[in-house]
């Protein structure tokens, strides 16, 4: 049985046992133990994302409160470990609607909903998360991955994983072509290009420096992570 519901749901049915595997965000693997991660597979950037960031109207040293959506954990940590790294600490608060977005000082946006923010008229400075991590660790970030439920999981489904991602790779220009949302050039290089498929050694190592970091800036217990082939 395949379940296709929001990343959130996802980490909620994992955790109640109603799932063997999920593709979900880095934090949520990090943050729960009992999970091992699938080796070779994940949703990363090595460079600009274009589709997670920080839209400010402050100086980034200035900045006191950030709404955020909070469809992403991975991406307000994220953007905690940066910040923090420039020595500001500012208040994190829950974005309350997306149509307020342009009216806030400081908003994080992720997916769909930054991309409509980023290609409608507004007067923010944009900061990449994507391009930012890079600049500070000069290595790719991991979004999400395949988190498996220790001791619930087979070579079977992890074969299954792993040639659905083969197939969507061998497959990528079909999908793009086929995909209905924006313009077939934009497409092209967020799906092809800014978004990366692979958890090889340079995103293992990107991980561990996430990993570190979270450790030094967040208050919440960081799990080391299994890797499982």
């Amino acid at each position: 049985q395949i379940d296709f519901v929001v990343p959130s749901a996802l980490a909620e049915k994992l955790r109640a046992g109603e799932l063997d595997a999920a593709l979900v965000s880095i934090t949520e693997a990090l943050f729960h133990e009992g999970y091992d991660i699938l080796d070779g597979v994940a949703v990363a950037s090595d460079g600009p994302v274009k589709s997670v960031f920080l839209a400010h109207r402050q100086r980034l040293e200035e900045i006191q409160t950030v709404y955020c959506d909070t469809a992403s954990l991975t991406s307000v940590n994220l953007l905690r470990v940066l910040l923090a790294e420039r020595g500001i600490n500012p208040v994190f608060e829950p974005l309350p609607d997306y149509a307020q977005a342009s009216e806030l000082e400081n908003v994080l946006l992720i997916g769909n909903p930054g991309i409509d923010f980023l290609r409608a008229p507004h007067e923010h400075k944009i900061w990449d998360l994507g391009a930012a991590w890079k600049e500070l660790s000069d290595l790719p970030f991991v979004y999400a991955v395949w988190a498996l439920r220790r001791g619930c999981h087979d070579e079977v489904l992890r074969n299954k994983l792993l040639r659905a991602k083969e197939n969507g790779i061998n497959h990528l220009s079909e999908i793009i072509a086929t995909h209905s949302d924006y313009d077939a050039d934009f497409r092209q290089a967020y799906l092809g290009g800014h978004i990366r498929y692979d958890l090889g050694e340079r995103e293992k190592a990107g991980l561990n420096k996430f990993i570190e970091l979270l450790k030094t800036h967040s208050h919440q217990v960081v799990y080391e992570p299994k890797m499982i082939g």
